[in-house]
């Protein structure tokens, strides 16, 4: 896989804030030595987020973020601050851009940046820009922040890669999907059925991303659809250290699995990866405790088309209702579209979040835990509704006892 394959949810996700025509934009062209953000002297040029995914040496794939003006004014001023502040929960690292030249005589804005910044404890650099244009000053200006460039003409923009290099979160550099669970040797079996909500031709991103975990830790990786798993055991010849299923085929391959050999789901190998398992395991308790006309959020972290009978708001609403016997609601969101306030829900059920960075799963997690409101991911919720939760989480010895 090349850097600029790498998945959205799997780059270092660095976004700049500051004042409109503090130079952000030509901040990250100049990190990237190209011409990717549009630059203007007008201010309020960049009016949205804007994402471009990078290779960036020292760093490897990396999302730059250029975010509007936050000090912009009027009403579409207001909604452009309010998408500036929301890229802060997927931030995870903050380029706080000030000239230098104005940040001299008044850093209070700048400031109150960073107080956002500390509040969500993202590793940040307070960057001054335009040094071209105060280098005679630089002695006296340099105190204020971390390091002063030149987008202009290139002044420590190589320093400055080197220290985003060193915020890094030692979560983006290790980390395993699934790797850690196998020895070299090893051989799992990835159940992934083929029916009309699949994609033509390719695997969805969570299949493809852990047979690479897989092969990259020296271990075997058998692919099969439901239908075939009972013959694929029986001709393998020796068990399989993991048995990994599509969260829907659940409950089939729950009974063609052996119960010596560990099975459990890519949604839920995504949950502990990027998410919490442990208040995911929590959340399904709630299954036991609703009652009519409770609304669930049904939420998804990235848009698709949806199909006829689509996992996220045909399936398991059914599944739930049928479960439960209770005339439920349910809500949907995808993308970035995720609620701010959560309280009008009885619980939120979310996909694995396999496009979402460990950042904004972590910051939806935690938003639903501050407003007690139980949250639970689709493989945990399937594999409870099938009774077999206890059986799922056995690959996963932290998590054993939670139930």
């Amino acid at each position: 896989m090349s850097m600029n394959s790498t998945p959205k949810g799997e780059r270092i996700h660095i976004s700049l804030f500051g004042r409109r025509n503090a130079g952000k934009s030509s901040l990250i062209n100049a990190i990237t030595g190209q011409e990717l953000a549009i630059v203007s002297e007008v201010k309020g040029t960049t009016t949205d987020p804007v994402y471009k995914a990078m290779e960036i040496l020292p760093l490897g794939p990396v999302m730059l973020i250029d975010t509007p003006g936050l000090d912009d004014d009027g009403i579409l001023g207001e909604e452009r601050i309010k998408k500036a502040k929301s890229v802060l929960n997927k931030t995870d690292i903050a380029l706080i851009v000030a000239d230098g030249s104005h940040a001299a005589s008044d850093f209070s804005f700048e400031e109150s940046i960073l107080d956002l910044v500390k509040k969500k404890e993202i590793p940040y650099i307070v960057v001054l820009n335009k040094q071209d244009e105060w280098k005679e000053k630089e002695k006296e200006i340099s105190d204020m922040g971390d390091i002063c460039v030149s987008s202009l003409t290139g002044y420590h923009i190589h320093e400055l890669k080197e220290l985003i290099a060193g915020k890094i979160p030692a979560e983006n550099q290790t980390g395993k999907i699934v790797g850690d669970l196998l020895s070299p040797g090893d051989f799992v079996i990835l159940v992934i059925p083929i029916d009309s909500a699949a994609p033509k031709g390719r695997l969805i991103l969570p299949q493809q991303q852990v047979i690479r975990d897989v092969l990259e830790s020296g271990a075997s990786a058998m692919v099969c659809r439901d239908t075939e798993l009972p013959s694929t055991l029986a001709e393998m010849g020796k068990k399989p250290k993991l048995v990994i299923t599509d969260s829907q085929a659940f409950a089939s391959v729950s009974k063609n699995t052996p119960e010596e050999i560990y099975l459990t789901s890519f949604s839920i190998l995504f949950s502990r990866y990027k998410g919490d398992l442990a208040e995911q395991i929590r959340g399904v308790k709630t299954l036991e405790t609703l009652e009519d006309g409770d609304t669930l959020l049904m939420a998804e972290g990235c848009t698709h088309h949806r199909q006829c009978d689509d996992i996220g708001t045909v399936k398991l609403p059914r599944w739930i209702r049928e479960y439960t016997g209770k005339n439920l609601n349910f809500e949907t969101s995808s993308g970035g579209g995720f609620p701010e306030d959560l309280t009008k829900y009885t619980m939120v059920v979310h996909c694995g979040g396999c496009t979402l960075s460990q950042k904004e799963m972590a910051f939806r997690i935690a938003q639903a835990r501050d407003q007690q409101v139980p949250i639970v991911n689709y493989g945990t919720l399937i594999a409870g509704i099938n009774g077999i939760l206890k059986r799922s989480i056995q690959p996963f010895p932290d998590y054993r006892d939670l139930l």
